[in-house]
């Protein structure tokens, strides 16, 4: 096997991408502190052509130089919106007609690998602060929530590693 050149990677340009078709899946981050797990959110939004990410409450907004460390100009391929409060992007999504997923840990929550979606649907995904999750009034708002199995002792991980465990999971699953 021979590594693949970046050259070899047949990249779309940022015009090619704003152009291509997108999977219906937005992405809400509710109060996500770190810069880094925000910039890491849009580079895995920007791999599975993620239609948008809504960014709520603290969670910062480009351009900012810690998000471009790790997202890598995906910050200007992905579409984003700002809003004060995720209950006010949860709202939107609402009247869009998205199912409104939570990402957490909750009693009735779906657990991921039992997951099964319509393709002929659009879905919102909620990611929530890095120590207190999805705030309860977005939970109580969504349709489902969504949870990974953990199998270990800490049952907690990265938000950043769990956007990319579900989105490439719902990639999967709602990809032609």
């Amino acid at each position: 096997m021979r590594k693949l050149k970046v050259t070899e990677l047949n990249r779309l340009s940022v015009e090619a991408y704003k152009e291509s078709r997108k999977l219906p899946l937005v992405v809400v981050l509710d109060d996500v502190r770190s810069l880094h797990n925000v910039g890491s959110v849009f580079r895995t939004s920007d791999a599975f052509r993620i239609e948008s990410i809504y960014l709520c409450g603290i969670t910062a907004c480009p351009p900012h130089a810690e998000i471009h460390k790790t997202a890598l100009g995906a910050e200007d391929t992905v579409d984003w919106v700002y809003f004060r409060h995720a209950q006010e992007a949860v709202e939107k999504l609402k009247q869009a007609t998205y199912i409104l997923c939570a990402v957490e840990q909750a009693e009735g929550s779906i657990m991921l690998n039992k997951l099964s979606l319509d393709k002929e649907k659009k879905y919102a995904l909620i990611f929530g602060n890095e120590v207190k999750g999805v705030s309860q009034p977005v939970v109580d708002a969504c349709d489902m929530c969504i949870e990974i199995p953990q199998y270990g002792s800490k049952h907690s991980l990265n938000v950043s590693v769990s956007a990319g465990i579900v989105l490439w999971d719902l990639f999967t699953k709602l990809s032609d």
